[in-house]
Parts: structure tokens; C-alpha cells; sequence
């Protein structure tokens, strides 16, 4: 299986170099040139590790089959608590693919726990030896779940990049109390993509690159623009279908619709994957919070970001720029020359509209449908209060995308945190008064609903803080060299 940067369909490359480069050279994103069959009845009773294992040999064709046994089996059995792809029926028709069952409580840690993995064994494939210094921008939950899967590798640097003041207190103290001598951690003046846009500028920068390489150092990402973290994901799309077959929810073959809460677009373009693989999904249902600029593209065809920004109670969605949609865009145009000028447009306007067959095509597969802080917390009060389940603010708002655009399909909701990192929240939106410490919040969280905080959330206020430099923007770029 070769790799294809968006922007440039000439360039063509291993997966191993993918995910070892992180983004392509000319800004494009690294994407599949096929997309291998799934063997949906020889993979229905597979366990978690071992669906991981079929999925990734797919896709990973350069990797050694053993190897990504053995890296499936780490990653998915103690770390998950034996949970990992949690599937609960929430009422009829209407079901949580629980996705926070791992050591940062977020659904990020079903890729970042395996792609450290996947990086370590890609150099040792190209026969690299230099250090690779991971950039990352985070609006509140990458961030910590990369963290927690390269703090103390060798021959890796870190470092995390998050909006000042822009993710909940239990987000950044998971940040700021990392362990590592090989981490680092800073507080970005502004929103997240103000942080993501400066990352790319970095990536982009060839004197960076140049002083780096003079030092044996080179850039790649653990963000979902990099290949390595999306194709993880792909995974529990098909083990919750298959669960939901045994559980009575979907006759084998009929469609199911899935609901994403969605920021930068990669984890409902997982689903997409899965779709081209043969697995039989209806409608992926984009899930926005009040920066809806994803709800306007899917119903118009203009991305237009170009908008204010809204900081919300869901504050891993708070995106405008939303950087998977150009892998998807490639896909369905076939056009790397309509991506490039799509995204020159919206590097240079702020905004881009794609011609009307790309539009159909988008519509084909895809629903949408946003909310704002009041109907998500409303919705956290009625999930609790009619079916007795807890869930997040991100959740929350999937979960009224679900419910304007469910079309007789069941529905499963991707729940992508646990609701005990944004107790606050949580509790006022059960009709609370909530403590302004986050962790009286939690406690208070547990008393109202019976639900116990996870131990790693629990014990980060007796935790020393390690990092608290603010930073703007443009010193991104010292940040990158030191």
C-alpha cells in the first residue's frame, strides 16, 4: 500500500515514511491510494486486539505481520481496562460507543497509545536513526494522550502546543503535570487554530528543517494529519457495528448511522474509511458545536471560517479550521488540483466553496446538525434523567445531532470523554450548583449520579505542575528549535 500527499498525487510512499514525515512537503496530507476489502465474517468475532491486528495489516502493508500483532495486543488489553470498543444501549435505537476507557479518558488514546508504536518501528523499517521531535497542536484532549504515549521513548522529543485558557482545568493539568524528560508544554495566546495554524507554519518552515537536520533532529506530527493516528481509529467502527449485531441492535448487513462530535474532522472521517472498506454504514452524522463551520460546508459547500469564534463547554471542538475535511475532499473530487486551490483559497480568503459534484458526494455520505452549549447541556440533563446515562459535554452535543437527523437507521454515538473532565459543566447542566474547583466538582459529580471519576482524573490536583510557559503564536517557531 503506497501513500499519496493530497495536494501532489505524484509523490508516492511507503506507510512507514508517512507516518514517519507527518504532513507532505507541500502542505498536502498523506492519504491510502486504495482501500483494502474487509472480511466482515471472518472479523465479527474477533476480539478488540485482534480486529486492530486484520485493520492495520491493510493498511500497514510494510510493517511486519507480527509486529503488529504483538503492538495490537500491548496497546488494547490492560490500558483499556478491558473495555476498549464499549458499546451501551442508551434506549432504543440510540447507542454510546464508549471511547474513554483508556489512561487519559479520551477517545484519543485508541490512536496515540499504538502510533508511538507505529513511529519506533517506521524508523527502524526506513532505517532512520535520527531524533524525531513531535509537534503537536491540541484543543484539549490530543494533547495529554500524545503526551501519555511518547513521554520517555527514545530518540523522540515531544512537544504540545495548547490555547491559553481555551480547554477545561482538568485538560491542562493533564498537560501541565507530565511526566518526561523528553516533554513539553505551552500555553498558546489565542484559540486552537491559531496553534494548529502556527505547527503547519512550523512543518512548512525549510530553515527550521535545515537548522534541525544540522542537529540530527526532524519534525513529524501526532496530530490526525498524520496518517498514524486515523488509521486506529478505523477499528472501532467495525467492532461496534459487530456488537451491535450481537446485541439485537442491527440485522447483519442493514446500515447503521454514526454520530461523531466533531472538531478537526478525523474521527468521523475514520468512519468514512470504514465505509470504503465494505462495512455497511449509513449516514455519518458531523456533530457541531456552536462553531458550526462544518454544519454550513456539509449543507452548502462553502467553507467559510471566517466567523467568530466561539469558545463553548465542548471546547475540543472549538475549530474553525478543520484539516481532515482536505483528505475527504480529495477522495471524493479525485482532484489533487482542485484540493491545492481549495486550500490556497482558504489559506489566503478564509474561505473556499467546492463545485457541485463534490458537494453531492459529500451530502451522499454524510449528515449534520449543531448545537449550542444550552441544548447540550439539556440534552446531558434528559439522557440522565430518561435512560439514566452520564455523559460528557462533547457526547452531549452528538447526541442532539442524533437525534434531528436519525432516519429510521440506529444510531450509535460516538462518546469521545469521560463526563468527569468537564465536571463543572456536567453537574450544572444536571441543575447543580457547581463548586469552582473542578475536583469538588468531581466529588460532587459522583454524590449526584452514583458514577465514580476515574483515579488518573482524581489524583491530578496533588500533582506537581511541570509547565506553565504562554507563548504567542509566532514563537511556535523558537519553541520548535530549542
Amino acid at each position: 500500500m503506497q501513500y499519496q500527499s493530497t495536494r501532489n498525487p505524484d509523490l508516492s510512499i511507503s506507510s512507514s515514511e508517512a507516518i514517519v514525515r507527518g504532513l507532505g512537503p507541500d502542505g498536502g496530507l498523506f492519504v491510502p491510494e486504495s482501500f483494502p476489502h474487509a472480511d466482515l465474517e471472518g472479523w465479527k468475532g474477533l476480539s478488540y486486539p485482534a480486529l486492530a491486528e486484520k485493520v492495520l495489516e491493510g493498511f500497514l502493508t510494510d510493517y511486519d505481520a507480527a509486529f503488529l500483532r504483538d503492538a495490537a495486543e500491548k496497546t488494547y488489553g490492560d490500558a483499556f481496562g478491558g473495555k476498549a470498543g464499549n458499546l451501551v444501549r442508551v434506549h432504543d435505537g440510540l447507542y454510546a460507543l464508549e471511547l474513554w476507557h483508556g489512561p487519559t479518558c479520551a477517545f484519543k488514546d485508541y490512536a496515540l497509545q499504538l502510533m508511538p508504536k507505529l513511529l519506533v518501528q517506521a524508523k527502524k523499517n526506513l532505517g532512520r536513526h535520527e531524533t524525531t521531535r513531535i509537534l503537536v497542536a491540541t484543543s484539549g484532549d490530543t494533547g495529554k494522550a500524545a503526551l501519555a504515549g511518547y513521554a520517555g521513548l527514545e530518540g523522540i522529543e515531544i512537544e504540545v502546543f495548547y490555547p491559553n485558557a481555551g480547554t477545561s482545568e482538568i485538560q491542562r493539568l493533564q498537560m501541565a503535570t507530565q511526566q518526561g524528560d523528553n516533554v513539553a508544554v505551552y500555553a498558546v495566546e489565542g484559540n486552537f487554530d491559531d496553534a494548529q495554524t502556527g505547527v503547519k507554519r512550523v512543518f512548512g518552515d525549510a530553515e527550521v528543517a535545515k537548522a534541525l537536520e544540522a542537529r540530527n533532529i526532524r519534525l513529524s506530527s501526532a496530530n490526525s494529519i498524520n496518517w498514524g493516528r486515523l488509521v486506529p481509529q478505523i477499528v472501532y467502527y467495525f467492532y461496534s457495528y459487530f456488537r451491535l449485531v450481537e446485541q439485537g441492535g442491527v440485522q447483519w448487513g442493514n446500515p447503521v448511522d454514526f454520530c461523531v462530535p466533531t472538531g478537526n474532522f478525523g474521527d468521523i472521517l475514520a468512519g468514512y474509511y470504514a465505509k470504503r472498506m465494505g462495512l455497511p454504514v449509513g449516514k455519518l452524522i458531523c456533530a457541531s458545536n456552536k462553531n458550526n463551520v462544518l454544519t454550513d460546508f456539509i449543507r452548502t459547500g462553502t467553507y467559510d471560517a471566517r466567523r467568530t469564534f466561539y469558545k463553548t463547554t465542548s471546547p475540543s471542538m472549538d475549530i474553525l479550521i478543520s484539516s481532515n475535511l482536505e483528505r475527504l475532499l480529495y477522495h471524493l473530487s479525485g482532484s489533487a488540483e482542485k484540493v491545492r486551490g481549495w486550500m490556497q483559497d482558504l489559506a489566503k480568503n478564509g474561505v473556499y466553496t467546492v463545485d457541485a459534484q463534490t458537494l453531492a458526494a459529500v451530502q451522499e455520505n454524510f449528515a449534520c446538525a449543531c448545537a449550542d452549549d444550552a441544548q447540550g447541556a439539556a440534552q446531558i440533563h434528559e439522557r440522565f434523567a430518561q435512560d439514566g446515562y452520564l455523559c460528557d459535554t462533547h457526547t452531549a452535543i452528538a447526541f442532539c445531532a442524533a437525534d434531528s437527523c436519525r432516519d429510521g437507521a440506529p444510531v450509535v454515538v460516538l462518546s469521545t470523554a469521560s463526563p468527569f473532565k468537564f465536571p463543572r459543566d456536567v453537574l450544572a447542566a444536571l441543575g447543580e450548583i457547581a463548586p469552582e474547583s473542578d475536583f469538588a466538582a468531581m466529588a460532587a459529580l459522583t454524590a449526584r449520579t452514583g458514577c465514580q471519576a476515574p483515579q488518573s482524573l482524581k489524583v491530578l490536583d496533588s500533582l506537581p505542575v511541570r509547565f506553565n510557559t504562554v507563548i504567542t503564536p509566532a514563537e511556535i517557531r523558537d519553541a520548535a528549535l530549542k
